[in-house]
C-alpha cells in the first residue's frame, strides 16, 4: 500500500510517459485496423466486436508479469453519419445489430487503451468506401467537412499551448511572450467558427475537451466549444504537465444536437456509492468494477449481455453509473469528429494518441481558409525541436537532422502520430 501511494504519476516521471506512449501505440494500431474494416455493407456490431478483441490481444502483449492494471480505456465504437456520441450496438437488440455502413458516409471510430490507469483515447472520421476502391479522391461536401474538422483541430491544439512556452529570442522576449493573455473560450470559439465557416460547416454544440488523469478521463478541467445556453463554461486552463483529451466535432448542418430514443449502451462508473438493492445490480456492478474500473465500457463487453441490460437499470437510477445518451445532429446532417490525447511538456505539445493526419491532397474543395490570423497560427509548430541542443560539438556535423528527428519522436512524439 505504501509503495502505491509513493508512485509518481506526473509527467516528470519518465515511466508515466512511457506507459502513455505504450497505450497510444496500441490505440493507433487498432484504430488503423478498425478504420480499414469500415467498408460498404460492413456491420457496425461486428466491427466493434473485432476491434475490442484486437485491443485485448495487443494489451495482453505488454507489461507481462507486471503488477499493474491494464485494459481498454474506451471500447471500440463506430458512429454512423449523423451520430455524434460514440455508438456501439448490442447483439441482443436485433434492429441495431443489423445496422450496416453506407457508401461514402462519414463514420467516427473511437477506441483506447490504458496502462496502469493512464489512458489514451483516439477518434478518427473515415469515409466508408467500396471494398474494391478504398483510396479514391474525396470531393464536394465530404471534402468540406473533413477539411474543416482537420484544420479546426489543428488550430485548437495550437491554441491550447500555454503562452510563451515555445517562444524564442532573448530572455526578455520569452518573458514578454509568457506574459501574454491566454485567448478566452469565446475568442477560441470565434477563431474555430471562422475556420469551419470557411467550409460552410458548424462546430457541434457542446464539443468538450477534458483533462485526463490516472483512472479518470473527465478531470477537474474542461473546455467547451459552442456551449449550450445554460451550461458549458470552461473550467481551468491547459498547463505544462497536463494530459488532455482534445475533441473536435464539425457538422455540415447548424451544429445543433438532439438525443434520440435509442437504448444507451455506453456507460461509466461515477464516484457515487450506493447500497444497491437488487442482487442482479450488485453482480453487474461487481463485474464492471473488476473489468473496467472508472473507464467507459459497452454492455456487450459484459459476460451476460441480457443480464447486464437489467442490472444497469438500478445502477443508473442511483447514479452509481452514468449512461451516455445517444446523441445525433438535430438536422440529421453528416458529422465528423476527431479526438486526440495530448501531453503538454516544457518542450510543447506531445500527441500521445492521435488520428492520422488527413491527406489534404486527396480532398478536393472549392473552399479555403483566408483569414490571415488563422493561417499564421496554423503555421506555428506545436513543439520545439530539442535534438541538437546539448549534444557535443564533435557530433554536430554528422547527425544533427537525424538526432532532431529521433528526439522529437522520442520526447515530443511525431506530428504524424
Amino acid at each position: 500500500m505504501a509503495e502505491e501511494v509513493a508512485v509518481d504519476y506526473t509527467l516528470s516521471n519518465p515511466d508515466t510517459l512511457t506507459k502513455y506512449k505504450t497505450a497510444a501505440q496500441i490505440s493507433h494500431k487498432v484504430l488503423e485496423a478498425v478504420s480499414g474494416w469500415c467498408v460498404e455493407g460492413a456491420k457496425v456490431l461486428s466491427i466493434c466486436q473485432r476491434g475490442d478483441k484486437l485491443l485485448n490481444e495487443e494489451i495482453a502483449k505488454v507489461y507481462k508479469g507486471k503488477k499493474i492494471t491494464k485494459g481498454i480505456s474506451h471500447p471500440t465504437t463506430v458512429s454512423p453519419s449523423s451520430y455524434i456520441t460514440p455508438y456501439t450496438p448490442l447483439s441482443t437488440d436485433a434492429d441495431e445489430a443489423a445496422i450496416t455502413l453506407n457508401l461514402n458516409e462519414p463514420v467516427k471510430v473511437q477506441l483506447g487503451a490504458q496502462i496502469d490507469g493512464l489512458g489514451t483515447i483516439v477518434c478518427d472520421t473515415v469515409l466508408v468506401k467500396a471494398e474494391e476502391d478504398p483510396d479514391g479522391e474525396i470531393t464536394g461536401r465530404d471534402a468540406d467537412v473533413l477539411l474543416a474538422t482537420y484544420y479546426a483541430n489543428e488550430l485548437l491544439l495550437r491554441l491550447m499551448i500555454p503562452p510563451g512556452l515555445l517562444a524564442s529570442g532573448s530572455e526578455e522576449d520569452k518573458k514578454k511572450a509568457a506574459a501574454e493573455k491566454r485567448p478566452t473560450q469565446a475568442k477560441i470559439s470565434q477563431l474555430l467558427e471562422t475556420v469551419v465557416k470557411s467550409y460552410d460547416c458548424s462546430i457541434v454544440e457542446g464539443t468538450t475537451s477534458w483533462l485526463f488523469e490516472r483512472n479518470e478521463i473527465e478531470g477537474k478541467k474542461k473546455f467547451v466549444l459552442n456551449p449550450p445556453d445554460k451550461e458549458g463554461r470552461a473550467e481551468g486552463v491547459p498547463e505544462v504537465g497536463d494530459v488532455w483529451g482534445v475533441e473536435m466535432g464539425v457538422s455540415l448542418g447548424a451544429g445543433k444536437v438532439k438525443t434520440i430514443d435509442q437504448r444507451p449502451t455506453l456507460h461509466r462508473r461515477t464516484t457515487i456509492t450506493y447500497q444497491l438493492k437488487r442482487p442482479s445490480s450488485r453482480q453487474t456492478l461487481s463485474e464492471i468494477v473488476k473489468k473496467f474500473g472508472n473507464f467507459p465500457f459497452s454492455l456487450r463487453q459484459l459476460d451476460d449481455e441480457r443480464a447486464a441490460k437489467v442490472g444497469v437499470v438500478e445502477c443508473v437510477r442511483s447514479n452509481v453509473l452514468r449512461q451516455y445518451e445517444v446523441v445525433t445532429d438535430k438536422d440529421n446532417a453528416p458529422v465528423a469528429r476527431l479526438l486526440t490525447t495530448i501531453a503538454i511538456t516544457k518542450n510543447g505539445l506531445v500527441r500521445l494518441g492521435a488520428p492520422p493526419a488527413l491527406d489534404v491532397s486527396k480532398c478536393k474543395s472549392d473552399k479555403k481558409i483566408t483569414d490571415e490570423q488563422i493561417l499564421k497560427i496554423l503555421e506555428q509548430p506545436t513543439a520545439r525541436s530539442t535534438g541538437a541542443k546539448g549534444k557535443s560539438k564533435k557530433k554536430k556535423k554528422k547527425k544533427p537532422a537525424k538526432k532532431a528527428t529521433e528526439e522529437e519522436d522520442e520526447e515530443e512524439s511525431s506530428e504524424d502520430e
